[in-house]
């Protein structure tokens, strides 16, 4: 793989990086990398919806009138679903969304996910984020510097203070540490900013 620029947070470059080919150079699987994506977003619903069938809704117990004679069509009850009031018929119900991936899909999803950053030219690699300061107009002068001015993922090998100041009224910015990133987020961003401790935990799994 060609070499990589290593940037620090003032965009200059300090020195070069050989990214791991395992990792960053493989042929994407777009059909696993949309299954981690759907399993991802299907973990965050809730899945609490409920609607009321006819013998959860109050009332009804009684016959509206008699079975005969009345020249109406036969009821049992006004909670039948056609009656307004009445119960819902095939309604939602809580139920989990939860899919299953075995590990070496949900590994060949997030290297395809880095694999695409790197080829689309979308991957920065910084010497390191320690920054000093946790002011969100420090923060934004960063970006200015790297020339970021689009939603952003920023991936560092541990997170401090500082960091998640800085970054957490910034609309555009998601800030994970290195064992937390995931398929998803790599996808939805923009631009992926790593520093190169961060890469190198994240091959050391991946490769």
């Amino acid at each position: 793989m060609e070499k990589l620029s290593v940037l620090n947070i003032k965009g200059e470059k300090v020195s070069d990086i050989t990214l791991n080919e395992n990792v960053w150079g493989i042929e994407p699987n777009d059909a696993v990398l949309y299954d981690a994506i759907v399993l991802t977003r299907n973990a965050q619903r809730q899945g609490t919806h409920d609607t009321k069938t006819r013998s959860e809704v109050s009332g009804g117990g009684r016959k509206p009138w008699r079975q005969k004679g009345t020249g109406r069509a036969r009821q049992g009850s006004t909670r039948a679903p056609h009656w307004p009031g009445g119960g819902v018929v095939f309604g939602p119900h809580p139920r989990s969304y939860a899919k299953k991936m075995n590990r070496k899909e949900r590994r060949l999803a997030l290297k395809s996910a880095l694999a695409y950053k790197y080829k689309d030219k979308e991957l920065v690699i910084l010497d390191n984020f320690a920054i000093t300061s946790n002011k969100t107009k420090d923060m934004k002068a960063i970006l200015t510097n790297l020339k970021l001015d689009k939603k952003t993922l920023i991936v560092v090998e541990e997170l401090n203070e500082n960091q998640i100041l800085a970054t957490r009224n910034l609309n555009n910015i998601v800030l994970l540490q290195a064992d937390e990133i995931n398929t998803l987020d790599v996808v939805s961003s923009d631009a992926l900013v790593m520093t190169v401790e961060a890469t190198k935990i994240v091959e050391e799994v991946l490769k």
